[in-house]
């Protein structure tokens, strides 16, 4: 929200500067972001009329104008193709600065002097966006009549400053200058006006001429109309083009114009039909049909439902309530009647409306934090006075206020001793009187407590604590004396899931992967680039009602389509190398509207690891992925895991993936993922990953360590290598060496694996390393011998593998 301190001033004394102003706004809760000094450095830049304009004769899309600044003629130079002799432009003269520190010098354009130069929008530093649509890329006009000779930044508002505000949810009060000017005037103790808008009315009344029906009360609490007649549509006036544009809309025409400006300065969104467009001039407020349509005022075919509110005539809907007006009932150079809406939405109905539709505009932001219902009445009467006052149109006499409930006003109970005990600091009753007051609620004395009536335009007042709140940040929270805490303290500690958690995210940390979060809501096509078939459970999804789109329109069954998303992402820019993993939910569906949550740990990794002058680069292979799993299990104390051959997973390479076991639990998968899904997420030949239940992991972790005395007698060492059938898996020969090895085995690796000339077709070689230690003796080189010919036997035994000469 963007607040012109020149407005302010028309309904408070302002006698502090901008920045002061500002700062103390945040102390009490409206925070104010930015101060920005409009027409900055802006020098020397006049309002001049063009009084000729002639070819240039040594450039064909050069003119040389003659323009009149009151106190002297110039002839300018240029290029400019939207001026026309009459035109009122603003003029910088030689030696003037613009925006961005531009200096005007006298110069010289193809032979001809030029002595100044005639100015854009954003040469004055207007934003584009904010000019007529004839204006956006050329000179600036302004309106006839407009004085010359005066300076450009007083007559286009440019000496004023903009405040910024950061609002919270729950102040739409503050959506409006006189919002603000409430704040600003409790804060300053300066006195509040706002004066009831005066305008004469013509003869005719509107009874008879205008018919309002609320058929939904429960979503349209009050409607007003009021009729304008003998309409002229133009251009509104400079200041209130100004105003406008200092609040970041666009002016657009008289009639648009006001309705903008009363909503800025107000907070009431108007709405403007063509009175004469409306069938039977009659206006019908309800629910709006199931797949009934609607051509908005962008020219787009809008379907609506029942949660919406139609503004309707007998023919069907002119506008969606508090989003968008329709296009046969638009304000046109041709209207010379318009119908002014005044109404109150249900918040809820509106925002659905608007996200349903895809239209958040000024006027449905602030119907859904709630407008002033009290304040309808005077917003469309502050419209007319204006349209009035510009000569827009004349008032026909009357409203039709259709109120079917009128609001009672809220009157709580706000009890000094409790506050001051909810603030820790002394409030007294006429403080806090004082206060509220200031802030425009009225209040009583009843005994040593107050009985404090709320306005209508303070929707989020509705209890004791609201007002105490009122009254803490009135009169500055900085101002609560400091105090040391008392009472029973505890020390906060993680819960053993917590710190579980937290060990994970570590310890992979440490092993070269970075953490991510990626969204809980993804797309349905995530299926298929994971290659699941149609009837795969993970298929059977959570659908989100008001999706942000269809990229985000169901919740997650997996957690590794993001995961494979970010790195080809990374990927497509040249990043080749990188492991990631997330630890987030998973929802999987169990009836109508219910779901399971669980908790997942998957990474996904690609490219290489970068090596260093003492340590080669290592590819980010399967069997990087399997020790970066050792490593996990063995810090979490997880009981000892099994890696077995997996298949059927269609996300993953059948012959390099494997199923993880611990405990008798399925942990989940590692492994390469399918050359088909690689290629639908454009990423290089190789990704491995891996996805673990949480849960089973954190059932089968947490193992007692035991501790093991450091060795007393020295252990030997013994190299057995056997050839063994191909297809036989490496951790079915360790477990028999470690069976037959026994006590006196303390550890066995494998250290190589070989097929090739010297050993048989279909067989390979394995070498291991073993180590014997005894914990009470030194062994001899026979007790050994014997022990490594046992474990040889049991091998040729099980698997028929010979030793490798």
């Amino acid at each position: 929200m963007y607040i012109s301190y020149n407005w302010l001033k028309d309904f408070v004394e302002l006698d502090i500067p901008a920045q002061e102003l500002a700062d103390r706004l945040t102390l009490a809760g409206i925070a104010v972001e930015s101060v920005t000094a409009l027409g900055e450095g802006i020098e020397k830049v006049v309002t001049g009329q063009i009084e000729t304009i002639s070819p240039h004769p040594n450039a064909d899309k050069l003119v040389i104008t003659r323009v009149n600044t009151g106190e002297e003629k110039l002839q300018i130079v240029t290029a400019a193709t939207n001026v026309s002799e009459g035109d009122v432009v603003p003029v910088a003269l030689v030696g003037a600065r613009l925006a961005g520190g531009f200096v005007i010098k006298r110069a010289k354009l193809r032979g001809v002097e030029s002595l100044g130069m005639m100015c854009s929008g954003q040469e004055l530093g207007i934003d584009s966006k904010t000019m007529p649509a004839d204006q956006a890329h050329g000179i600036m006009i302004l309106p006839p009549g407009t004085p010359l000779g005066r300076d450009a930044k007083e007559v286009l508002g440019l000496n004023d400053y903009i405040l910024e505000l950061d609002l919270t949810p729950n102040r739409g009060d503050c959506l409006s200058i006189i919002g603000v000017a409430r704040e600003v005037a409790a804060l300053t103790g300066k006195p509040f006006h706002l004066s009831e808008p005066t305008f004469p009315e013509l003869e005719e009344k509107i009874d008879g001429q205008v018919q309002v029906d609320i058929e939904a009360p429960d979503l349209c609490r009050r409607y007003i109309a009021r009729l304008i007649k003998n309409v002229r549509i133009g251009r509104s006036p400079l200041w209130m083009q100004s105003r406008l544009r200092s609040a970041g809309m666009r002016p657009i025409s008289n009639i648009v114009d006001v309705t903008n400006y009363i909503m800025l300065e107000m907070g009431q969104p108007l709405h403007a039909f063509d009175y004469d467009q409306l069938v039977d001039h009659h206006i019908i407020v309800r629910r709006a049909g199931e797949k009934e349509t609607m051509v908005s005022l962008d020219n787009v075919t809008r379907e609506l439902n029942p949660d919406m509110i139609a503004i309707t005539d007998p023919s069907g809907p002119v506008a969606v309530a508090g989003v968008m007006g329709g296009l046969t009932s638009e304000v046109t150079d041709h209207t010379t009647a318009i119908l002014l809406e005044s109404a109150y939405f249900n918040p809820v109905s509106i925002r659905r409306a608007s996200k349903t539709l895809g239209l958040r505009s000024e006027a449905s932001i602030r119907f859904e934090k709630g407008i002033d219902i009290g304040g309808c009445l005077r917003a469309v009467n502050r419209a007319a006075q204006l349209i009035y006052e510009m000569g827009a149109g004349e008032v026909v006499s009357g409203t039709v206020d259709n109120y079917i409930s009128p609001v009672t006003e809220k009157t709580v109970l706000f009890r000094p001793a409790r506050a001051t005990h909810v603030l820790g600091m002394e409030v007294t009753r006429s403080k806090a009187a004082e206060i509220l007051s200031n802030l425009q609620f009225k209040t009583q004395e009843a005994g040593e407590d107050l009985l404090v009536t709320v306005p209508s335009h303070r929707v989020d007042v509705g209890r004791e604590e609201d007002l105490i709140e009122e009254v803490a940040r009135l009169y500055g929270y900085h101002q609560v004396p400091a105090t040391l805490p008392y009472g029973p303290t505890t020390h906060g500690v993680k819960t053993r899931e917590q710190s579980f958690r937290s060990l994970i995210a570590d310890t992979l940390a440490a092993t070269g992967f970075n953490e991510v979060v990626t969204y809980s809501f993804t797309n349905p096509g995530v299926f298929d680039l994971m290659n699941l078939p149609g009837d795969s459970p993970l298929r059977y999804t959570i659908k989100i009602e008001n999706p942000l789109s269809e990229k985000h329109s169901v919740m997650r069954t997996l957690l590794l389509p993001g995961l494979l998303e970010v790195l080809a992402n990374n990927f497509s820019r040249r990043v080749q190398n990188g492991a990631i993993f997330e630890l987030g939910r998973i929802f999987m569906p169990i009836e109508a509207g219910t779901c399971e949550e669980r908790t997942v740990l998957a990474a996904a990794a690609m490219g290489r690891a970068e090596g260093s002058w003492n340590t080669p680069a290592r590819e980010l292979d399967f069997y990087f992925l399997k020790g970066v799993l050792e490593n996990l299990f063995r810090v979490l104390g997880t009981a000892a895991a099994s890696f077995l051959p997996e298949s059927a997973n269609p996300s993953f390479h059948p012959g390099r993936t494997a199923l993880i076991e611990a405990g008798g639990r399925r942990l989940g998968l590692a492994g390469e993922l399918h050359p088909k899904v690689l290629e639908k997420y454009e990423l290089p030949e190789r990704v491995v990953a891996f996805e673990i239940d949480l849960d089973a992991l954190f059932y089968v972790s947490g193992q007692p360590r035991v501790y093991r005395p450091l060795p007393k007698f020295p252990g030997m060492e013994r190299d057995l290598a056997v050839v063994v059938k191909k297809e036989t898996p490496a951790a079915d020969v360790l477990e028999v060496i470690r069976n037959t090895g026994g006590e006196l085995l303390s550890t066995v690796d494998l250290f190589d694996i070989y097929w090739g000339e010297q050993v048989p077709e279909g067989f390979q070689s394995m070498a291991f390393k073993l180590k014997y230690q005894a914990g009470d003796r030194t062994l001899t080189d026979a007790e050994v011998s014997e022990l490594t010919a046992a474990i040889a036997a049991k091998l040729s035994e099980r698997f028929g593998a010979g030793l490798r000469s």
